[in-house]
């Protein structure tokens, strides 16, 4: 039996906007569009399964962004700092 996500996403209009916007941009890092991407089906009620299906990516990296844009809504979809040491090359 398949797990349903205790993270429903239900989303405004502005953030579904600005979402929609970001997932249309090529010029953009490829991991922010792919997590507007997640968000946007998340959004349409489909499971993490199937999201990692359509965009084939796993299903725990789903999960994951699934949880941060719950808990923390656009601002959990920003890079956050890495530990260790910083680059030494710009990027």
């Amino acid at each position: 039996m398949p797990r349903k996500s205790p993270f429903v996403i239900l989303l405004e209009q502005e953030e579904k906007a600005k979402l929609e916007r970001i997932a249309r941009k090529y010029t953009l890092p490829y991991c922010d569009v792919m997590r507007a991407k997640i968000v946007l089906l998340a959004a349409e009620g489909l499971s993490n399964k199937e999201i990692g299906e359509r965009l084939d990516l796993p299903r725990q990296i789903v999960s994951k962004w699934r949880k941060r844009f719950f808990e923390q809504r656009l601002a959990g979809l920003q890079e956050r700092p890495r530990r260790g040491r910083p680059s030494a090359f710009p990027p």
